[in-house]
């Protein structure tokens, strides 16, 4: 048995599965189909093609704690899943975020407030984004990896497992440190390999290779290798691995 609200329009192409919950005013497009035991918020809009699996929340309203780093003011913009995009098992995706057509948000994955993912990308298994965090097209970001709040990831970015970004350089719970949270941006093309950390702010500019297990604390220079901890250059990217 199904709880829909009467303001939900399911049309004969839509294939629903068994003990889900649609709320208020959800936009459901042609070809979709929707698992057991989905939640899917007021407002939702659903594009045509999207597959959503068990056990998936779409839409939640976030509640920040009141030590929260990021504020919000009233309830956020209802979440928008463009065509063909494909949510896997128990994923949780909130309110004010839009993902782009053609993109995969595997099992277990969050995606928090305020994101924009581009088409065509592949958010892993077990991956959290977190709030105001910009993705491109086509960028990877493989299982486990972290990115945190105030991330950017431009076009055709790789990123590889357990890779972790991080946004606050203040130990203390001062409140200077709200005005300067900043996270990384890893522009066009850059790949970032496994359990790499990136600190705040640094900039991992194009066509950058970061050597599995790094410490990136400073911007890099465009078609370099780092590695280390901390990174450092070793070589420029050869030509044959430019993308």
């Amino acid at each position: 048995m199904n709880s829909i609200h009467s303001t939900v329009v399911v049309n004969d192409s839509v294939t629903l599965g068994h003990f889900n919950v649609i709320g208020e005013n959800v936009k459901i497009g042609e070809n979709v189909t929707i698992g057991n035991h989905v939640t899917i918020y007021d407002g939702t809009v659903i594009g045509n093609g999207v597959r959503i699996a068990d056990g998936v929340v779409l839409g939640k309203q976030p509640s920040p704690g009141k030590t929260s780093t990021v504020k919000l003011s009233g309830a956020v913009a209802p979440l928008q899943l463009g065509d063909d995009v494909t949510i896997g098992t128990n994923a949780v995706l909130y309110a004010g975020s839009t993902i782009g057509s053609s993109t995969l948000v595997a099992d277990l994955a969050s995606v928090r407030e305020n994101v924009e993912i581009g088409p065509e990308c592949i958010v892993g298994r077990g991956v959290t984004v977190e709030n105001y965090v910009k993705i491109g097209r086509r960028v990877k970001i493989q299982s486990n990896a972290y990115i945190t709040a105030y991330t950017t990831l431009e076009d055709f970015v790789f990123i590889a497992p357990c890779v972790t970004t991080t946004n606050d350089n203040f130990m203390g719970r001062t409140e200077e440190r709200f005005d300067k949270i900043k996270g990384a941006v890893v522009k066009r093309a850059a790949r970032v390999g496994g359990a790499s950390i990136l600190l705040p702010g640094v900039v991992v500019e194009e066509e950058t290779f970061v050597a599995a297990g790094a410490l990136v604390t400073k911007d890099t220079e465009q078609k370099t290798v780092v590695k280390g901890f901390p990174a450092k250059p070793v070589r420029m990217v050869e030509e044959r691995e430019l993308l």
